[in-house]
């Protein structure tokens, strides 16, 4: 049974998990492209963070940054290696678009990277619908980043 628990970084696995996230990505991304955040900064009162479990297992986490009162950023999306290739990527977008429909979003964007190490996470958030865009929020133009964003149906 799928279970979502909002915070919890105190706990072993969402800290290794984040750990492990915030480490491959740093190691993938060249200098100043690098947007992971660490878990203090996933700790900040403008970004909700929720572990998601499968039968007391974790198998994905994401977050949801504010932007302004319509549109949020996704963050620290990652899927546990245990559960890799099995759609549970899917299930971690749908569950934080759902949270973004209770937050009133509106518009989700996010920042990926542009080299081979993220084309799994690029196929995953087309398949979600994302579709490119300009740079938004603080982030500039920058060859290492791709931009993807979706609007929110709220039927």
């Amino acid at each position: 049974m799928l279970k979502s628990i909002e915070g919890n970084f105190d706990n072993p696995e969402v800290n290794k998990l984040l750990t492990k996230h915030f480490i491959e990505l740093r190691a993938a991304s060249p200098e100043g492209s690098a947007h992971v955040l660490d878990i203090p900064g996933l700790k900040v009162s403008s970004i909700k963070f929720w572990s998601l479990w499968e039968n007391d297992k974790i198998f994905g986490c994401g977050a949801l940054k504010f932007l302004d009162k319509d549109h949020g950023e996704f963050k620290s999306i990652r899927i546990h290696d245990d559960f890799r290739n099995q759609g549970n990527g899917i299930k971690v977008i749908k569950h934080l678009i759902d949270e973004a429909k209770k937050l009133k979003i509106k518009r989700i964007s996010l920042e990926t990277g542009a080299g081979e190490f993220f084309d799994p996470a690029r196929k995953l958030f087309k398949k979600c619908d994302f579709t490119p865009c300009k740079p938004f929020a603080h982030y500039k133009e920058d060859v290492n980043s791709i931009y993807l964003t979706k609007l929110i149906n709220h039927e």
